[in-house]
This record gives C-alpha cells, structure tokens and sequence, in this order.
C-alpha cells in the first residue's frame, strides 16, 4: 500500500471542518483592516530564497526542498511566503497603483525539518504583508488585527513579545559587540552556535538548543546599541500598543530567523504548544524589495502556522464540527429515491444542508444512519405517501414525527418573514413538489 510520505498528512473530514473555520475567520478579518488576497506559485527560483531569506539561515543551508527543472533551472518549493510576495508586489509594479499595498496569502511551505508536534515538511502558513510604509503606526495595526483574530477564533492564552534588532546603521556596532561576546562563549555553543558565531552572530540569538540559553542570556542587548532613529521608532510603536491597550512583553533578545528583519520583531506565543510555542512570528524589513532587485519599499508582515492553531484550538477544548445534515432524505422504495434526488436538489438551492444515501435500505436502517450522521431530522416517504401527497418529518433529537400535508406545505411557502429550519425545509419541499410535479 503506498502512504503519505513523512512529514506531510491527510486533512480529512471533520478536521478539515476546523481548518475551513480557521481559513474563513482570517480572510474577513484580514479584509476587514484593508487586506487582499494574493496567491504566489508554490515554487520559485531559488535565488529568491538565496538573497531574500538568507544563505546562511538554516532554512537555506539545510531545510529547502530545491531541484533543476529540464532547462536546468534550480528551483526550490517556497519555505515562506514572504519573499515571493514582495517578488510579485517588485514584479507588477503594484506599488504605482496605491502607496500602500496590503496583502495576505493561505498555503502550503516546504522544509525539510524533523518532523514533531505541529510541525511538518509540508506545512502551512496563513501571512500578510504591508508594503509601501515605515509608519510604526501600521505595526500597531496589523497586531490588533492578529489580537482581534485570535480572539474570535477563541485563543485566550496568549503573549505578545516585541523587540527592536536595530537597522543597517546601527547593528554593525552591535554586531562587533557581540561576536567579541561569542568568541569567549564559544565552548558553550552547540555546533550550529559556533558556527553562526562566525557567519551570521545575530542568528544566535534565535537559538532553541537548551544548553545555549545560559551564554545566550549573557550576551549584549541590542537595545542597548539602538540609535536614535530606531529608538524613537520603536518607542512609538509601543505607545501605539498601549494606546490600542495591547498587551506586550519586551523581549531584548528576540530576533528573527531570517535575514531580512529590521527594527521591530515580534512573536505571539501560547502556553498550549509546551517549548515550540510560537504561533506567530514577523517584524519589518525594509531592505528585502531592494535585495530581490526592486526599489526601495518599506515592509512590515507575519506569518502563523495553522497546525500550531489547530493544535491549541484543540487543546482548548475546541473539537472539529462536523458538517452535519439537517436533514436527512429516508426514501423508501425505487419511485421514492427518484423523487428524492429531486427534493435533494431544491433544498441544496435553498440553504438547506441534506443527505441522501444511495443505498435501498429499510425504515430501521435509515433512521440509524441518521443518528450516526447527527442530522437534526429525517424525511421519510415511500409509495403510499407520494400518492397521498403527505411526507413524515422525524425530528431526530426528541423522536417527535409528524405527518407534513400538502395544505401545511402551501401555508408554509406562502408564510412571510424569518423562518426556522422547520419552516424552510416545508417550503423546500413545496418548491421541489410544484416544480417537479410530484
């Protein structure tokens, strides 16, 4: 039997119920603030990977999934969404047709990581990016939106960790600073310290490795290196939070784990994920359209992993809803089945979620599939009550049926204003009987 391959899994049914919910509370939220949708290719060049996030990330050294087309092209399934937004965002121009650009995007990423809780090989990320201003005001923004977003998805417990890791004109002095800094620290360091220690010290800094954190936390703080420009920026971006009254924590090591951030850095984290507890990560990085080949183009965005939301709505006692049927169709006997493709049809148009299986089966036996299905009613009907024009409507909950008459359905259809589940299946079922001619 051939199965998934590792790291990668099935959404199924009524899980994917969940992720649907997830999906569709991100798109009017995220529209509601001003977002549009934009949807990149799941592979690109993967120079754009190269310069955007960075040769000596571990997401480029170790984890992209890169191969040569037939052109001899090298290719690479996107880790991140970034990068290629800001590619299309460079590409068509999308900077003439307003000053600011909101964009988010929903997909599937590619690393070849170890696979764990809530993390996969094919993973996937809802993200959205602000391009076109440097406004702290606009970082404010976007995480009330993620604030207003998690809460209507229910997460509670939550925390805000923000920093400032500084700008081209400022982190090289902190950079000495800090590789001084490692090289007395060096024996200490996990074998991928020691080398970011040389090749790229900020990284360090975004060490998980517990036996680090010790020589970590007695590195210098960038906030201590800051110059005015960033400092100024950063103090208003937290005036912004307090007046919006989001809650933050400053966190004077937290980095990124790419290298395009600048300034403000920020994650969301939960106590429902144990030591891998980020839920969301982003900050700004104003230099990355000009890495890709672009024009200058001020930048601010986030991605969240959606298995790691799954997970905690989960945790929290928040269970997949499966789509149950509210209705469903008992047909009994051939002329019955035939009619009730037909009432199918006309409530399906109607808003009306109902099944109908395919099977002949008994009166006993339909009933118990509607139980296990959790359908709110049964419409049962065979020969004798197609001729009579009568239907049984079998509410499932209470085991209530009563007889529904041509005269109830016509008073039904012609009644006016709101109508419950009740009222709507007999006008449903009016409509499908004057339409058809049954």
């Amino acid at each position: 039997m051939i199965k998934s391959i590792k790291g990668t899994r099935d959404i199924l049914p009524p899980e994917s119920a969940l992720w649907s919910r997830v999906e569709n509370t991100a798109r009017e939220i995220f529209e509601r603030y001003g977002f549009a949708e934009v949807r990149t290719p799941i592979f690109e060049s993967t120079e754009l990977f190269a310069r955007g996030v960075g040769a000596d990330t571990d997401i480029v050294s170790k984890e992209m999934y890169t191969f040569e087309d037939r052109d001899e092209r090298s290719l690479t399934l996107r880790p991140e969404g970034t990068a290629p937004v800001v590619r299309a965002h460079i590409e068509h121009r999308l900077q003439q047709e307003t000053s600011i650009a909101k964009l988010y995007y929903l997909g599937p990423m590619f690393r070849r990581e170890r696979p764990q809780k809530g993390r996969y090989r094919q993973f996937h990320q809802i993200g959205a990016e602000v391009l076109g201003s440097d406004n702290p005001a606009i970082e404010a923004e976007v995480l009330e939106m993620l604030q207003f977003f998690l809460r209507l998805l229910g997460i509670q417990d939550q925390t805000l960790l923000v920093n400032s890791i500084g700008c081209p004109a400022c982190r090289p002095q902190f950079l000495e600073h800090l590789k001084r800094s490692l090289a007395e620290k060096k024996t200490g360091l996990c074998p991928d310290c020691q080398r970011r220690s040389e090749t790229n010290p900020l990284r360090v800094l975004d060490c998980k490795v517990e036996s680090c954190q010790p020589a970590i936390e007695s590195l210098p703080k960038i906030s201590d290196f800051l110059d005015s420009a960033c400092r100024a920026h950063f103090e208003k971006f937290l005036g912004y939070l307090a007046s919006r009254q989001v809650a933050f924590t400053i966190v004077p090591r937290l980095v990124r784990g790419l290298d395009y951030y600048t300034r403000t850095t920020f994650e969301i984290t939960s106590g429902a994920l144990g030591a891998q507890n980020t839920l969301i990560g982003g900050g700004r990085y104003d230099g990355l359209a000009e890495a890709l080949g672009g024009p200058s183009t001020k930048g601010f965005g986030f991605a969240l992993g959606l298995e790691r939301i799954l997970l905690v709505l989960q945790d929290r006692g928040n269970p997949p809803d499966p789509l149950t049927p509210q209705v469903y169709l008992a047909p009994l006997g051939e002329r019955a089945f035939d009619t009730a493709t037909l009432i199918a049809k006309c409530m399906r148009e109607n808003g009306i979620r109902c099944f109908l299986d395919f099977d002949a089966r008994s009166l006993k036996s339909h009933l118990r599939l509607a139980n296990k299905l959790g359908s709110l009613y049964a419409l049962i009907f065979g020969e004798v009550e197609l001729q009579a024009g009568n239907y049984q409507l079998k509410q499932m909950t209470n085991g209530e049926q009563t007889t529904l008459t041509p005269d109830e359905l016509m008073r039904a259809a012609e009644s006016s204003g709101q109508a419950d589940l009740r009222t709507s299946i007999l006008k449903a079922l009016f409509l499908a009987r004057s339409t058809y001619h049954f």
